[in-house]
Order: C-alpha cells, then structure tokens, then sequence
C-alpha cells in the first residue's frame, strides 16, 4: 500500500478510536476536557502521546471535534485497485468494489466509505481530481472507517473501469430513473458498483463505460436519494442475494 506521508488531524470520538485501534501512527492525542474512558485505555495500550489543550486549539483545527483529536502521520492508506481484487479472491468470494465518481462533499465521501465498510465491501476507489480530498471531515464522516476499508486514488477512474472490466468484473452505475429498477437488475458476479457526484450524477464517459444502469424504485414525492443512501441500498440488495445463492 501506498501511504500519504503528510501529518493530518483525526477529529471525534469515533474517528479518533477507531484510528487508535486500527493501529495508525499517532504522534499525538489532544483533547479539551477529559479523555472517554474507551479511548484513554486505548492511549495506554499503544502509549500514544497525550496533552491536554484550550478548546480554541482544537477549534482553530476542526469545526466539530467533540473535545478530542489526533494528529497522525497519515490518516489514508492508499490501496492499489489490484490488491483490493487480491484480497478477495484471499477470501474466496466474488469482488464488491465501489467507484465514486465526482463526490466532492467530505460528508458525503465519509459516509459512503461507512457504508462500504458496512456492507462489507472490498474497497472504495475515487478519482484524484473532481473529487472530494481526504480530510479530517472525512474520517469523521465515515465515524472511523477510513481506518479500515481499502480506499485508491486513481488519475483515470475511466480507465480504471476498463481495467476492472478487463479483469472480469461488471460494472453497475446507479442512476435515478435509467436502467431496470434495482429488483431487476443483474447484479451477480463481481460486481463494481458505480455512485455519481451531487447533482450531476454520472459523468457521460463514466456512464457508457458501466455494463449496465441500475434505478431504485420511488414511491415517494423526492425524485431520488443522496449518493451515500443510494449506495446502501443497492449495497445490501448485492448482500441480501450473494446470501441466498450461497450453498447451504
């Protein structure tokens, strides 16, 4: 893996506890107040740095910090596209990947890595321009997951797609009212899931490269779901039949 050497802040609870225990390295733990119980035993177990500061040194890092970050030596570990495949044939199961394309929102970028841990996929692959950059919003965002779901940054994300499809795996791209509905949608095999940026969804050249489109059905007056959403329903739709075509 391929690692951001740059020093960026972890802020929250969350985000900081799971840092901690997926082992990054912490040059040092701040916090306002006190330290929760959770993450101060964690503190001990790695013997982490600490010190306690003026909330307005936390505020001149991070809007929302729940009195407590880290600083770290780099919060991302960038995956190749290549071991993300590797890892899940190391698990014998078909390939769940997702594509992101253009989500610029931090918020919206950490809670589809949340949701991609969630559903157990095997890695979450962005583009490096047109792109929401790795921040501490992000972390925070997925509550921790940046610490363990394998996240690439690619140049092309176009032609990334031509080479995950190259090595057999199809790509679906989620689109409000294109395609069949999601209950019709061939959605077997491996499988990379393709989510659009706020407002403009799918680019046009991101679009002809996906195999084929997938809609969720509305039944409500909003015509469609933020990307993160979308993504978790399709996500566990994926899940719901791996598991029953599964033997036994």
């Amino acid at each position: 893996m391929r690692e951001r050497k740059s020093c960026d802040i972890v802020a929250g609870k969350n985000a900081v506890r799971e840092a901690l225990r997926a082992g990054l390295p912490i040059r040092e733990v701040l916090f306002a107040q006190s330290l929760p119980g959770d993450i101060a035993e964690l503190v001990r177990e790695i013997g982490a740095p600490t010190r306690q500061v003026q909330r307005a040194e936390l505020d001149r890092h991070a809007q929302r910090h729940q009195n407590v970050m880290a600083v770290v030596a780099s919060t991302f570990q960038w995956a190749e596209v290549s071991g993300m495949l590797e890892g899940a044939a190391a698990k014998t199961r078909l390939p769940l990947l997702v594509l992101l394309d253009g989500i610029q929102d931090p918020r919206n970028l950490g809670a589809a890595i949340r949701v991609a841990d969630a559903a157990g996929a095997d890695g979450v692959i962005i583009p490096r321009h047109r792109a929401a950059p790795p921040t501490e919003a992000v972390a925070r965002s997925s509550a921790g997951a940046t610490a363990h779901v394998p996240l690439a940054r690619v140049t092309n994300l176009v032609r990334c797609m031509e080479e995950l499809k190259a090595a057999g795996v199809w790509l679906a791209g989620l689109e409000a009212g294109a395609g069949p509905s999601l209950w019709d949608a061939a959605l077997t095999g491996p499988l990379g899931l393709v989510v659009g940026g706020e407002g403009r969804g799918l680019r046009r050249l991101v679009r002809e490269r996906c195999d084929h489109l997938v809609s969720i059905p509305m039944h409500g007056v909003v015509g469609s779901l933020n990307a993160a959403t979308a993504l978790a329903v399709v996500l566990y739709e994926v899940r719901r039949r791996r598991r029953e075509a599964a033997p036994g």
